[in-house]
Protein backbone atom coordinates (compact mmCIF):
# COMPACT_ATOMS: atom_id res chain seq x y z
CA UNK A 1 0.00 0.00 0.00
CA UNK A 2 1.26 3.68 -1.07
CA UNK A 3 2.24 5.36 1.86
CA UNK A 4 1.40 8.60 0.43
CA UNK A 5 -1.99 8.53 1.44
CA UNK A 6 -1.66 7.09 4.77
CA UNK A 7 -0.39 9.11 8.29
CA UNK A 8 -2.90 11.92 7.08
CA UNK A 9 -5.10 11.89 10.51
CA UNK A 10 -3.87 14.74 13.01
CA UNK A 11 -3.32 14.80 16.49
CA UNK A 12 -6.67 16.91 16.98
CA UNK A 13 -8.22 14.48 14.69
CA UNK A 14 -7.17 11.52 16.41
CA UNK A 15 -7.80 13.26 20.19
CA UNK A 16 -11.66 14.04 19.11
CA UNK A 17 -11.76 9.94 17.78
CA UNK A 18 -11.11 9.00 21.37
CA UNK A 19 -13.26 11.14 23.26
CA UNK A 20 -15.99 10.19 21.26
CA UNK A 21 -15.05 6.44 21.16
CA UNK A 22 -14.36 6.10 25.13
CA UNK A 23 -16.41 9.08 26.61
CA UNK A 24 -19.95 8.88 27.60
CA UNK A 25 -22.29 10.97 30.16
CA UNK A 26 -24.26 7.80 30.80
CA UNK A 27 -21.33 5.84 31.76
CA UNK A 28 -20.77 8.60 34.96
CA UNK A 29 -24.37 8.02 35.96
CA UNK A 30 -24.18 4.14 35.93
CA UNK A 31 -21.37 3.81 38.33
CA UNK A 32 -22.78 6.67 40.54
CA UNK A 33 -25.59 4.25 41.16
CA UNK A 34 -23.66 1.51 41.81
CA UNK A 35 -20.46 3.51 43.89
CA UNK A 36 -21.00 6.80 44.50
CA UNK A 37 -18.46 9.61 44.73
CA UNK A 38 -15.59 6.37 44.99
CA UNK A 39 -16.29 6.15 40.63
CA UNK A 40 -14.39 9.32 40.75
CA UNK A 41 -10.79 8.08 41.74
CA UNK A 42 -11.40 4.82 39.83
CA UNK A 43 -12.10 6.19 36.42
CA UNK A 44 -8.50 7.75 36.48
CA UNK A 45 -7.01 4.75 37.40
CA UNK A 46 -9.13 2.90 34.79
CA UNK A 47 -7.71 5.20 32.31
CA UNK A 48 -3.96 5.42 33.68
CA UNK A 49 -3.78 1.68 34.37
CA UNK A 50 -5.95 0.09 31.27
CA UNK A 51 -6.71 2.14 28.65
CA UNK A 52 -3.50 4.03 27.93
CA UNK A 53 -1.54 0.49 28.34
CA UNK A 54 -4.34 -1.44 26.05
CA UNK A 55 -4.05 1.23 23.36
CA UNK A 56 -0.08 0.65 23.58
CA UNK A 57 -0.29 -2.99 23.12
CA UNK A 58 -2.38 -2.63 20.19
CA UNK A 59 -0.57 0.01 18.62
CA UNK A 60 2.33 -3.07 19.02
CA UNK A 61 0.05 -5.82 17.37
CA UNK A 62 -1.33 -2.77 14.71
CA UNK A 63 2.89 -2.62 14.04
CA UNK A 64 3.56 -5.96 13.66
CA UNK A 65 0.16 -6.68 11.52
CA UNK A 66 1.41 -3.98 8.41
CA UNK A 67 -0.50 -5.53 5.46
CA UNK A 68 -3.92 -6.02 6.98
CA UNK A 69 -6.39 -3.32 7.96
CA UNK A 70 -5.48 -4.43 12.01
CA UNK A 71 -8.72 -6.42 13.04
CA UNK A 72 -8.84 -7.98 15.90
CA UNK A 73 -9.02 -11.35 14.20
CA UNK A 74 -5.18 -10.37 12.37
CA UNK A 75 -3.77 -9.09 15.82
CA UNK A 76 -4.65 -12.33 17.92
CA UNK A 77 -3.84 -14.88 14.76
CA UNK A 78 -0.12 -13.31 14.45
CA UNK A 79 0.44 -14.82 17.79
CA UNK A 80 -2.52 -17.47 19.05
CA UNK A 81 -3.32 -18.69 15.18
CA UNK A 82 -6.41 -19.24 13.79
CA UNK A 83 -8.89 -21.17 16.21
CA UNK A 84 -8.40 -18.33 18.84
CA UNK A 85 -8.01 -15.48 16.39
CA UNK A 86 -11.69 -16.86 15.61
CA UNK A 87 -13.08 -16.66 19.39
CA UNK A 88 -11.31 -13.08 19.45
CA UNK A 89 -13.58 -11.81 16.62
CA UNK A 90 -16.47 -13.83 17.30
CA UNK A 91 -16.36 -12.09 21.23
CA UNK A 92 -16.61 -8.66 19.55
CA UNK A 93 -19.45 -9.71 17.50
CA UNK A 94 -21.74 -11.34 20.75
CA UNK A 95 -20.87 -8.81 22.94
CA UNK A 96 -22.15 -6.23 21.42
CA UNK A 97 -25.80 -8.57 21.35
CA UNK A 98 -25.42 -7.85 25.17
CA UNK A 99 -24.37 -4.32 24.83
CA UNK A 100 -28.18 -4.06 22.83
CA UNK A 101 -30.05 -4.61 26.21
CA UNK A 102 -28.98 -2.30 28.02
CA UNK A 103 -29.43 0.23 25.00
CA UNK A 104 -32.47 -0.15 24.05
CA UNK A 105 -34.81 0.58 27.32
CA UNK A 106 -32.33 3.74 27.48
CA UNK A 107 -33.63 5.13 23.86
CA UNK A 108 -37.04 4.55 24.93
CA UNK A 109 -36.42 6.12 28.39
CA UNK A 110 -34.69 9.44 26.19
CA UNK A 111 -37.73 9.78 23.38
CA UNK A 112 -40.24 10.06 26.27
CA UNK A 113 -38.38 12.85 27.80
CA UNK A 114 -37.76 14.41 24.09
CA UNK A 115 -41.32 14.03 23.20
CA UNK A 116 -42.90 14.34 26.86
CA UNK A 117 -40.92 16.38 28.65
CA UNK A 118 -40.57 13.58 31.41
CA UNK A 119 -39.91 9.93 31.55
CA UNK A 120 -42.61 7.55 30.86
CA UNK A 121 -42.04 4.55 33.68
CA UNK A 122 -42.92 1.43 31.70
CA UNK A 123 -42.57 -1.79 33.43
CA UNK A 124 -40.22 -4.52 32.49
CA UNK A 125 -42.70 -6.47 30.42
CA UNK A 126 -43.93 -3.41 28.44
CA UNK A 127 -39.99 -2.45 28.25
CA UNK A 128 -38.97 -5.50 26.81
CA UNK A 129 -41.98 -5.72 24.17
CA UNK A 130 -40.92 -1.81 22.98
CA UNK A 131 -37.21 -2.81 22.55
CA UNK A 132 -38.03 -5.41 20.69
CA UNK A 133 -40.02 -3.62 18.26
CA UNK A 134 -37.72 -0.48 18.10
CA UNK A 135 -34.66 -3.60 17.48
CA UNK A 136 -36.80 -4.90 14.53
CA UNK A 137 -37.15 -1.38 13.15
CA UNK A 138 -33.47 -0.57 13.78
CA UNK A 139 -32.54 -3.77 12.14
CA UNK A 140 -34.58 -2.96 8.99
CA UNK A 141 -33.34 0.98 8.95
CA UNK A 142 -29.56 -0.15 9.08
CA UNK A 143 -29.88 -3.04 6.66
CA UNK A 144 -31.71 -0.46 3.91
CA UNK A 145 -28.62 2.31 4.12
CA UNK A 146 -28.68 5.21 6.47
CA UNK A 147 -26.30 7.59 4.85
CA UNK A 148 -27.19 10.26 7.17
CA UNK A 149 -25.85 8.84 10.57
CA UNK A 150 -22.66 9.92 10.22
CA UNK A 151 -23.56 13.81 10.20
CA UNK A 152 -26.24 13.20 12.84
CA UNK A 153 -24.32 11.04 15.28
CA UNK A 154 -21.19 13.88 14.97
CA UNK A 155 -23.21 17.06 15.54
CA UNK A 156 -24.89 15.04 18.75
CA UNK A 157 -21.44 13.86 20.05
CA UNK A 158 -20.63 17.31 19.92
CA UNK A 159 -23.34 18.92 21.74
CA UNK A 160 -22.91 16.45 24.31
CA UNK A 161 -19.23 16.91 25.02
CA UNK A 162 -20.50 20.84 24.80
CA UNK A 163 -23.37 19.65 27.47
CA UNK A 164 -20.73 17.66 29.67
CA UNK A 165 -18.42 20.95 29.59
CA UNK A 166 -21.56 23.01 31.25
CA UNK A 167 -22.27 20.81 33.37
CA UNK A 168 -19.19 20.88 34.88
CA UNK A 169 -18.68 24.57 34.79
CA UNK A 170 -22.18 25.03 36.12
CA UNK A 171 -21.87 22.61 38.81
CA UNK A 172 -18.40 23.72 39.61
CA UNK A 173 -19.64 27.42 39.82
CA UNK A 174 -22.59 26.31 41.87
CA UNK A 175 -20.37 24.76 44.59
CA UNK A 176 -17.86 28.00 44.62
CA UNK A 177 -20.91 29.78 45.32
CA UNK A 178 -21.64 28.24 48.11
CA UNK A 179 -24.66 25.58 47.52
CA UNK A 180 -24.63 22.19 49.80
CA UNK A 181 -24.15 19.25 47.64
CA UNK A 182 -27.21 16.92 47.77
CA UNK A 183 -24.58 14.30 48.33
CA UNK A 184 -21.41 16.00 50.70
CA UNK A 185 -18.04 15.76 48.82
CA UNK A 186 -15.74 14.51 50.94
CA UNK A 187 -12.37 11.87 51.53
CA UNK A 188 -14.90 9.10 53.32
CA UNK A 189 -17.35 9.40 50.06
CA UNK A 190 -14.45 9.10 47.53
CA UNK A 191 -13.21 6.44 48.84
CA UNK A 192 -13.97 2.80 47.88
CA UNK A 193 -15.03 -0.01 49.97
CA UNK A 194 -12.87 -3.20 48.61
CA UNK A 195 -15.31 -5.81 48.73
CA UNK A 196 -16.78 -8.59 46.06
CA UNK A 197 -19.32 -6.66 44.71
CA UNK A 198 -16.96 -3.72 44.08
CA UNK A 199 -14.75 -6.06 41.92
CA UNK A 200 -17.80 -6.19 40.12
CA UNK A 201 -18.84 -2.81 38.93
CA UNK A 202 -15.35 -2.54 38.41
CA UNK A 203 -15.94 -4.32 34.91
CA UNK A 204 -18.35 -1.40 34.43
CA UNK A 205 -15.64 1.07 34.85
CA UNK A 206 -13.29 -1.09 32.22
CA UNK A 207 -16.14 -1.00 30.25
CA UNK A 208 -16.40 2.46 30.18
CA UNK A 209 -12.76 3.39 29.24
CA UNK A 210 -13.58 0.77 26.76
CA UNK A 211 -12.98 1.79 22.99
CA UNK A 212 -9.54 1.61 22.41
CA UNK A 213 -9.38 -1.19 19.81
CA UNK A 214 -11.48 1.22 17.39
CA UNK A 215 -9.05 3.82 18.31
CA UNK A 216 -5.85 2.02 17.34
CA UNK A 217 -6.60 0.76 14.18
CA UNK A 218 -5.66 4.41 12.78
CA UNK A 219 -2.09 4.30 14.44
CA UNK A 220 -0.41 3.97 10.91
CA UNK A 221 -2.97 6.74 9.50
CA UNK A 222 -1.60 9.39 12.36
CA UNK A 223 0.97 12.52 11.43
CA UNK A 224 4.05 11.59 12.77
CA UNK A 225 3.46 7.94 13.24
CA UNK A 226 3.76 5.61 16.08
CA UNK A 227 5.29 8.62 18.12
CA UNK A 228 2.72 11.00 17.78
CA UNK A 229 0.17 8.31 18.40
CA UNK A 230 1.79 7.20 21.38
CA UNK A 231 1.70 10.78 22.89
CA UNK A 232 -1.77 11.74 21.77
CA UNK A 233 -3.54 8.96 23.45
CA UNK A 234 -1.83 9.36 26.27
CA UNK A 235 -3.02 13.30 26.51
CA UNK A 236 -6.30 11.93 25.43
CA UNK A 237 -6.61 9.09 28.00
CA UNK A 238 -5.37 11.54 30.93
CA UNK A 239 -8.62 14.33 29.70
CA UNK A 240 -10.86 11.46 29.54
CA UNK A 241 -9.88 10.15 32.73
CA UNK A 242 -10.37 13.89 34.05
CA UNK A 243 -12.91 14.44 32.33
CA UNK A 244 -15.07 11.57 34.33
CA UNK A 245 -13.63 12.16 37.42
CA UNK A 246 -14.43 15.63 37.61
CA UNK A 247 -18.00 14.86 36.20
CA UNK A 248 -18.33 11.92 39.05
CA UNK A 249 -17.06 14.51 41.85
CA UNK A 250 -19.78 16.92 40.83
CA UNK A 251 -22.72 14.39 39.69
CA UNK A 252 -24.54 14.80 43.27
CA UNK A 253 -24.62 18.25 43.58
CA UNK A 254 -28.00 19.13 42.71
CA UNK A 255 -29.48 15.32 42.56
CA UNK A 256 -28.88 12.50 45.20
CA UNK A 257 -27.39 9.39 44.22
CA UNK A 258 -30.29 7.25 46.11
CA UNK A 259 -32.70 9.41 43.43
CA UNK A 260 -30.99 8.76 40.48
CA UNK A 261 -32.19 5.85 37.81
CA UNK A 262 -30.35 4.07 35.19
CA UNK A 263 -32.84 4.94 32.21
CA UNK A 264 -32.68 8.90 32.63
CA UNK A 265 -30.14 9.72 35.10
CA UNK A 266 -28.35 12.29 32.73
CA UNK A 267 -31.64 14.31 32.38
CA UNK A 268 -31.97 14.17 36.32
CA UNK A 269 -29.19 16.08 37.25
CA UNK A 270 -29.20 18.69 34.08
CA UNK A 271 -32.69 18.64 35.54
CA UNK A 272 -31.55 19.72 39.04
CA UNK A 273 -28.66 22.41 37.17
CA UNK A 274 -32.22 23.82 35.61
CA UNK A 275 -33.87 24.13 38.71
CA UNK A 276 -30.63 26.15 40.61
CA UNK A 277 -30.34 28.32 38.04
CA UNK A 278 -34.08 29.11 37.08
CA UNK A 279 -34.26 27.40 33.96
CA UNK A 280 -37.27 26.11 32.51
CA UNK A 281 -36.89 22.23 33.72
CA UNK A 282 -39.22 21.21 30.66
CA UNK A 283 -37.48 22.88 28.34
CA UNK A 284 -34.18 21.40 29.64
CA UNK A 285 -35.23 18.21 29.90
CA UNK A 286 -36.37 18.34 26.30
CA UNK A 287 -33.04 19.55 25.39
CA UNK A 288 -31.35 16.90 27.07
CA UNK A 289 -33.81 14.16 25.54
CA UNK A 290 -33.63 15.02 22.02
CA UNK A 291 -29.82 15.03 22.21
CA UNK A 292 -29.60 12.26 24.22
CA UNK A 293 -32.49 10.38 21.88
CA UNK A 294 -30.95 11.10 18.55
CA UNK A 295 -26.98 10.26 19.87
CA UNK A 296 -28.46 6.63 21.66
CA UNK A 297 -30.99 6.11 18.29
CA UNK A 298 -28.25 6.73 15.74
CA UNK A 299 -25.69 4.37 17.94
CA UNK A 300 -28.35 2.12 17.75
CA UNK A 301 -28.65 2.23 14.19
CA UNK A 302 -24.83 1.79 13.11
CA UNK A 303 -24.04 -1.04 15.72
CA UNK A 304 -26.51 -3.10 14.84
CA UNK A 305 -25.23 -3.62 11.35
CA UNK A 306 -21.70 -2.52 11.41
CA UNK A 307 -20.56 -5.62 13.46
CA UNK A 308 -22.17 -7.92 11.68
CA UNK A 309 -20.26 -6.71 9.02
CA UNK A 310 -16.68 -6.05 9.88
CA UNK A 311 -17.12 -9.44 11.65
CA UNK A 312 -18.41 -11.90 9.21
CA UNK A 313 -16.18 -10.06 6.61
CA UNK A 314 -13.08 -10.71 8.22
CA UNK A 315 -12.85 -14.15 9.52
CA UNK A 316 -12.03 -16.89 7.20
CA UNK A 317 -14.29 -17.78 4.31
CA UNK A 318 -16.32 -21.05 4.84
CA UNK A 319 -16.89 -20.85 8.80
CA UNK A 320 -20.37 -19.43 8.10
CA UNK A 321 -22.56 -20.46 4.65
CA UNK A 322 -22.40 -17.88 1.68
CA UNK A 323 -26.17 -16.74 2.15
CA UNK A 324 -25.17 -15.95 5.61
CA UNK A 325 -22.15 -13.49 4.53
CA UNK A 326 -23.67 -11.79 1.54
CA UNK A 327 -24.04 -8.52 1.06
CA UNK A 328 -27.49 -7.13 -0.34
CA UNK A 329 -27.13 -3.83 -2.63
CA UNK A 330 -26.60 -1.60 0.53
CA UNK A 331 -23.12 -3.73 1.30
CA UNK A 332 -24.74 -5.47 4.53
CA UNK A 333 -24.88 -8.94 5.44
CA UNK A 334 -29.02 -8.79 6.00
CA UNK A 335 -29.68 -12.34 6.50
CA UNK A 336 -26.55 -12.22 9.43
CA UNK A 337 -28.09 -8.89 10.57
CA UNK A 338 -31.97 -10.78 11.26
CA UNK A 339 -29.87 -13.16 12.51
CA UNK A 340 -29.01 -11.12 15.12
CA UNK A 341 -32.07 -9.73 15.86
CA UNK A 342 -33.70 -13.13 16.76
CA UNK A 343 -30.98 -14.31 19.12
CA UNK A 344 -31.21 -10.97 20.97
CA UNK A 345 -35.00 -11.33 21.24
CA UNK A 346 -34.01 -13.91 23.98
CA UNK A 347 -31.32 -11.84 25.69
CA UNK A 348 -34.46 -9.39 26.19
CA UNK A 349 -36.89 -11.58 27.75
CA UNK A 350 -34.53 -13.61 30.52
CA UNK A 351 -33.51 -10.79 32.46
CA UNK A 352 -36.75 -9.65 32.25
CA UNK A 353 -38.75 -12.34 34.10
CA UNK A 354 -36.01 -12.02 37.26
CA UNK A 355 -36.61 -8.23 37.31
CA UNK A 356 -39.18 -6.51 39.82
CA UNK A 357 -38.89 -3.32 37.95
CA UNK A 358 -37.02 -1.47 35.08
CA UNK A 359 -34.92 -0.39 37.35
CA UNK A 360 -33.33 -3.65 38.47
CA UNK A 361 -33.87 -4.91 34.50
CA UNK A 362 -30.96 -2.06 33.94
CA UNK A 363 -28.98 -3.25 36.82
CA UNK A 364 -28.84 -6.96 35.74
CA UNK A 365 -27.94 -5.90 31.95
CA UNK A 366 -25.85 -3.36 32.25
CA UNK A 367 -23.88 -6.03 34.62
CA UNK A 368 -24.12 -8.27 31.98
CA UNK A 369 -22.81 -6.47 29.64
CA UNK A 370 -19.86 -4.91 31.30
CA UNK A 371 -19.01 -8.39 32.19
CA UNK A 372 -18.98 -9.89 28.64
CA UNK A 373 -17.14 -6.44 27.41
CA UNK A 374 -14.24 -8.12 29.03
CA UNK A 375 -13.99 -10.66 27.02
CA UNK A 376 -12.43 -9.32 23.42
CA UNK A 377 -10.06 -7.15 25.85
CA UNK A 378 -9.06 -10.32 27.63
CA UNK A 379 -8.51 -12.67 24.28
CA UNK A 380 -6.09 -9.42 23.21
CA UNK A 381 -3.94 -9.48 26.28
CA UNK A 382 -3.59 -13.25 26.36
CA UNK A 383 -2.36 -12.95 22.57
CA UNK A 384 -0.43 -9.97 23.53
CA UNK A 385 1.84 -12.05 26.49
CA UNK A 386 2.03 -14.88 24.09
CA UNK A 387 3.77 -12.54 22.02
CA UNK A 388 5.80 -10.87 24.50
CA UNK A 389 6.95 -14.29 26.00
CA UNK A 390 7.20 -16.80 22.69
CA UNK A 391 7.84 -14.35 19.95
CA UNK A 392 9.08 -11.40 20.83
CA UNK A 393 11.53 -11.89 18.22
CA UNK A 394 8.99 -10.67 15.59
CA UNK A 395 9.74 -7.37 13.86
CA UNK A 396 7.90 -4.34 14.27
CA UNK A 397 8.24 -0.83 14.49
CA UNK A 398 7.04 -0.08 17.90
CA UNK A 399 7.15 -1.65 21.11
CA UNK A 400 5.35 -1.67 24.94
CA UNK A 401 8.89 -0.93 26.89
CA UNK A 402 11.06 -3.83 27.38
CA UNK A 403 10.05 -7.44 27.04
CA UNK A 404 10.12 -8.20 31.20
CA UNK A 405 8.09 -4.71 31.04
CA UNK A 406 5.19 -5.62 28.63
CA UNK A 407 4.91 -9.17 30.25
CA UNK A 408 4.71 -7.80 33.54
CA UNK A 409 2.33 -4.57 32.61
CA UNK A 410 -0.28 -7.14 30.63
CA UNK A 411 -0.12 -9.69 33.23
CA UNK A 412 -1.18 -7.28 36.03
CA UNK A 413 -4.16 -6.39 33.80
CA UNK A 414 -5.14 -10.03 33.11
CA UNK A 415 -5.08 -10.70 36.58
CA UNK A 416 -7.62 -7.64 37.44
CA UNK A 417 -9.80 -8.17 34.18
CA UNK A 418 -10.17 -12.16 35.63
CA UNK A 419 -11.16 -11.28 38.92
CA UNK A 420 -13.53 -8.15 37.67
CA UNK A 421 -14.87 -10.61 35.09
CA UNK A 422 -15.95 -13.21 37.85
CA UNK A 423 -17.13 -10.53 40.15
CA UNK A 424 -19.31 -8.93 37.73
CA UNK A 425 -20.25 -12.76 36.42
CA UNK A 426 -21.23 -13.36 39.46
CA UNK A 427 -22.37 -10.55 41.67
CA UNK A 428 -23.70 -10.01 45.02
CA UNK A 429 -26.89 -10.82 46.37
CA UNK A 430 -27.92 -11.70 42.24
CA UNK A 431 -31.13 -13.35 41.47
CA UNK A 432 -29.62 -17.29 40.87
CA UNK A 433 -32.22 -17.81 38.00
CA UNK A 434 -30.60 -14.81 35.93
CA UNK A 435 -26.97 -15.55 36.66
CA UNK A 436 -27.11 -19.35 35.60
CA UNK A 437 -29.54 -19.00 32.93
CA UNK A 438 -28.22 -15.33 31.73
CA UNK A 439 -24.64 -14.89 32.92
CA UNK A 440 -23.27 -18.07 32.76
CA UNK A 441 -25.68 -19.83 30.53
CA UNK A 442 -25.35 -17.10 27.64
CA UNK A 443 -21.65 -16.81 27.74
CA UNK A 444 -21.26 -20.87 27.38
CA UNK A 445 -24.02 -21.06 24.68
CA UNK A 446 -22.04 -18.54 22.40
CA UNK A 447 -18.81 -19.70 23.02
CA UNK A 448 -19.48 -23.17 23.00
CA UNK A 449 -21.26 -22.49 19.76
CA UNK A 450 -18.29 -20.66 18.59
CA UNK A 451 -15.76 -23.45 19.18
CA UNK A 452 -17.94 -26.32 17.19
CA UNK A 453 -18.72 -23.92 14.19
CA UNK A 454 -14.57 -23.52 14.15
CA UNK A 455 -13.98 -26.88 14.51
CA UNK A 456 -16.32 -28.04 11.79
CA UNK A 457 -15.06 -25.80 9.42
CA UNK A 458 -11.09 -26.91 10.68
CA UNK A 459 -12.31 -30.47 9.50
CA UNK A 460 -13.12 -29.57 5.77
CA UNK A 461 -9.37 -28.12 5.69
CA UNK A 462 -6.34 -30.19 4.56
CA UNK A 463 -4.10 -31.55 7.09
CA UNK A 464 -1.53 -28.65 5.40
CA UNK A 465 -4.12 -26.13 5.45
CA UNK A 466 -5.26 -26.84 9.27
CA UNK A 467 -1.44 -26.51 10.37
CA UNK A 468 -1.22 -23.41 8.33
CA UNK A 469 -4.35 -21.52 10.15
CA UNK A 470 -3.16 -22.93 13.68
CA UNK A 471 0.58 -21.13 13.17
CA UNK A 472 0.55 -17.61 14.31
CA UNK A 473 1.26 -15.45 11.31
CA UNK A 474 1.99 -12.09 10.28
CA UNK A 475 0.23 -10.02 8.19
Amino acid sequence: MSTSKRNTLGKFGLLSMTFAAVYSFNNVINNNIEIGLSSSPMFFIATLFYFIPFCLIIAEFVSLNKNSEAGVYAWVKSSLGGRWAFLAAYTYWFVNLFFFTSLLPRVLAYASYAFLGYEYVFTPTATTILSVLLFAFATYVSTNGAKMLGPITSVTSSLMLIMTLSYIVLAGAAVMGGVQPADPITMQAMTPEINWAFFGVTAWIFMAAGGAESVAVYVNDVKGGHKSFVKVIIIAGIFIGALYSVSSVLINIFVAREELNYTGGSVQVFEGLATYFGISEVLMNRFVGVVSFTAMFGSLLMWTATPVKIFFSEIPKGIFGEKTIALNKHGVPARAAWAQFFIVIPLLIIPMLGSSDVQELMSTVINMTAAASMLPPLFIMLAYLNLRIKLDHLPRDFKMGSRKTGIALVSVLIGIFTVGFLASTFPTDGDIFTIITYNVGGIVIFLGYAWWKYSKYQRSLTEQERQLEATPSVQ
